[in-house]
């Protein structure tokens, strides 16, 4: 059986009961703070949290008294609070024990949290070895498709870091395991890929026929009178990934896939920006999603974050309750959404996208902590 079908298996049944196909826009996705309630970017649980949070505007005064715990309890003490007139952010202390003590399981989110580009961010290697060494597991969650689970390895290997491949989790092989959920290999039907290799590896893992991809990446379509782009009839699905080489063809080819041939739209994420370099944030995939949204007017099925499909999977496995969970990424809209969409703990990065003047002007999406790194979890 190979790797990829073993986690199929233990997939199914979360993906059955429990996955619920995330449909929202790149154009929204860039703009999380106008997320609409029709492309189900506030969950009732966070919609009623912030209504609340208007209903009483609170003081500084009055979040620390009601956070104030007794010593005699064992409880952790009252961590520091902002506020911006709705919302409170409490800051991760060192350490949190109240987190430490509640989490079993750290999803990190990779660009902005463990790496910057090919930049390590100061602290990581020291505060993964304090986390298992008080028996917490770490698993690595992200919305880059560029790479496979193997080609993940060899990123983390590179910056020092001993990660095996059952603890990575990319969008590239979510879009693999939900056409597999499907069962899309039984119809005979290929998949165009716009995207690099980590989409094609792990479709190559289970055995599901695909087109396109880097092998287009040079490709020009003919527009002189009478002509149009001949597509393959067997597609019947266009993955959407993260895409450096994204050109008019791959755009028109999975224009007349979607439109002509009705193949699902799937994109591996909807991020509006990324990390190539430590230098700079740059276009996301929600470039490459936007421009085949906006061409046929299709919603995509969104399997990254903030997808459920990677947190039912860990807690169906690893039988973990999900109030034991904890993410930890640098993005409102994907990586803290994630978490509290999905009833886990949520922390927030200030080391990637999100900046603290970001957080504090929304209150949209609450994280459970913010910090300046996850270097933060780990005692001085």
């Amino acid at each position: 059986m190979s790797q990829g079908s073993a986690f199929v298996q233990s997939v199914q049944c979360a993906l059955r009961s429990k996955f619920t196909v995330l449909h929202t826009s790149a154009t929204h996705s860039a703009y999380p703070r106008h997320l609409s309630d029709a492309n189900s970017c506030r969950t009732s649980q966070n919609k009623s949290f912030a209504l609340k949070a208007r209903r009483r505007p609170l003081s500084i005064a009055y979040v620390n008294a009601q956070l104030t715990m007794s010593t005699t309890t064992g409880s952790a003490q009252p961590t520091t609070v902002a506020e911006n007139g709705t919302a409170v952010f409490r800051k991760l202390q060192d350490p949190e024990q109240e987190l430490l003590n509640s989490t079993s399981v750290f999803l990190f989110d990779c660009d902005g949290v463990i790496w910057l580009g090919d930049k390590l961010i100061a602290g990581v290697p020291e505060t993964l070895d304090y986390l298992r060494s008080i028996g917490k597991r770490c698993f690595f969650v992200t919305n880059n498709s560029t790479k496979s689970r193997a080609g993940y390895v060899k990123k983390f290997t590179s910056l020092g870091l001993k990660i095996s491949p059952e603890e990575i989790f990319s969008s590239s092989f979510a879009a693999a395991a939900y056409l597999e959920s499907k069962n899309f290999k039984a119809t005979g039907k290929k998949v165009y890929i716009i995207g690099e290799v980590g989409i094609e590896e792990e479709l190559d893992l289970l055995g599901i026929p695909h087109i396109g991809g880097p092998a287009d990446k040079d490709k020009q379509p003919r527009m002189g009178p009478g002509d149009k782009l001949e597509v393959d009839p067997m597609v019947g699905a266009v993955v959407v990934g993260f895409d450096r080489y994204f050109n008019y063809y791959k755009a028109q080819y999975a224009n007349v896939c979607i439109r002509e041939l009705k193949a699902e739209f799937i994109a591996t994420n909807t991020d509006a920006v990324t990390h190539l370099t430590d230098a700079q944030e740059w276009a996301g995939n929600g470039t490459m999603v936007g421009a085949i949204r906006g061409c046929t007017q299709v919603e995509p099925t969104v399997v990254g974050k903030p997808s459920p499909l990677m947190i039912d999977y860990l807690a169906n496995k690893f039988h973990i309750p999900k109030s034991e969970i904890c993410v930890v990424g640098d993005r409102l809209d994907t990586d803290v959404l994630f978490g509290k969409r999905n009833g886990t703990r949520a922390v927030l990065c200030l080391s990637g996208v999100t900046t603290k003047e970001r957080l504090f002007s929304q209150d949209e999406v609450i994280p459970d902590f913010y910090c300046e790194s996850i270097a933060d979890f780990r005692p001085r």
